[in-house]
């Protein structure tokens, strides 16, 4: 039987970067994961570049059922501070938009910087290892029955993710842990998902697959402005990712086609001419979307022929389009999983579980998502380090 410091559960980021911290402590640490590899999803996440952290990322960028948890972690490894690793390790990078930072190169440069960082630890990292059992025979151990054999350890670190994005093998291995132990979970749900149409309203929008628009998606009390994308599945794009984590069943979208445009006044300035409605919108959408709208919503005739209040009504309708989904994507094709393991059950500074000494729940697996653009790497960074430090 094999004895470690520490075995965290999980080689993605948070895993890694956990077990990273814990062996420059002079810990030994063994990662278990599932897969045939480490990082499977840093290595398609960012369209292959890994959009590795978001240099404005703090709690605001953040959902859970309590939203206070995150700042601990967040405060104590700050984007700031991996920036500054993946200097040391001369990974060229830039920023897109919004904060948000990119290799220059691929993903895998990340792993690698990982990898490489986990050697220096003096990390062992197994692959294809499957957890088959835990137990915990005293306070103070964790006997794990694997694949590989038998192996305990003082301190269990699960960074096992979420249930997204199931082709790459994600599992609910994780919050059946947490249930193994009595902790308490957040309903786990498709979060940064595209969404799905009803059969009426999707059937008008097939043919306008691929036209992105830039507008302000809200619901719940949230907003969002940046790209909307019309998919031959529904929405998609990251105004409606984002949005999608605070989106509820049976809830609808309000969505603003023209923001920070006048169109009321525009359309009152041309409401004795002969342009045609939907030609008109053409300015503000592009004009198969423009002529779209018209036939869903207000047919598209002469601007002279409707009454003042009817051009109030288009503008309302443009600025706050009210659309239901049918549901999301799922799983299948979500960035990550909203809920999971309850905050409350763990300890802020630690991300110790308060009840079960020695178990620690990091990452994904934890009810704190991150918006769309890097927060979730971070959040992985962040939580990794909390419990790095304290195992």
């Amino acid at each position: 039987m094999q004895r470690w410091n520490v075995i965290v559960i999980g080689g993605g980021a948070a895993g890694l970067f956990c077990a990273i911290t814990a062996g420059q402590r002079g810990r030994r640490v063994l990662v278990l994961e599932h897969a045939d590899r480490v990082g499977k999803k840093i290595a398609i996440s960012g369209g292959g570049r890994c959009n590795f952290t978001n240099i404005y990322s703090g709690p605001d960028s953040f959902l859970s059922a309590n939203p206070h948890f995150c700042k601990s972690a967040l405060a104590r490894y700050t984007p700031a501070d991996f920036v500054s690793l993946v200097n040391k390790h001369r990974i060229a990078y830039h920023e897109k938009k919004l904060g948000q930072l990119f290799c220059d190169g691929s993903a895998q440069q990340i792993i690698d910087m990982l990898l490489g960082e986990c050697e220096d630890a003096g990390v062992e990292i197994r692959c294809r290892s499957n957890v088959v059992s835990v137990a915990r025979p005293a306070e103070n151990e964790f006997l794990l029955e694997t694949t590989d054999g038998t192996v305990t350890c003082e301190s269990l670190v699960v960074a096992s993710g979420g249930l997204s994005i199931a082709p790459l093998g994600a599992t609910d291995f994780g919050y059946r842990l947490a249930k193994q132990f009595n902790l308490e979970m957040e309903t786990p749900r498709a979060a940064l998902v595209p969404f799905t149409l009803a059969p009426e309203i999707q059937k008008r929008l097939t043919p306008l697959s691929g036209i992105s628009l830039d507008v302000i998606v809200g619901c719940s009390g949230e907003e969002f402005r940046e790209s909307m994308l019309v998919t031959h599945r529904g929405l998609s794009g990251p105004a409606i990712l984002q949005i999608s984590s605070y989106w509820r069943p049976g809830e609808s979208l309000d969505i603003n086609l023209v923001p920070g445009e006048d169109v009321l006044n525009a359309l009152k300035k041309e409401q004795k001419s002969d342009t045609e409605l939907a030609n008109f919108l053409a300015r503000y959408l592009p004009k198969r979307f423009a002529r779209a709208w018209c036939e869903i919503f207000v047919p598209s005739k002469p601007l002279k022929q409707f009454q003042l209040a009817e051009l109030e009504g288009v503008a309302q309708r443009l600025e706050h389009m009210t659309i239901k989904p049918a549901g999301t994507e799922g799983f299948k094709k979500a960035e990550v999983t909203a809920g999971g393991v309850s905050t409350a059950e763990l300890s802020s500074q630690t991300m110790e579980a308060k009840r079960v000494p020695g178990l620690y729940f990091i990452g994904e697996v934890v009810d704190v998502t991150g918006h769309l653009g890097g927060h979730n790497f971070q959040w992985a960074w962040s939580s990794g380090y909390a419990a790095g430090g304290a195992v």
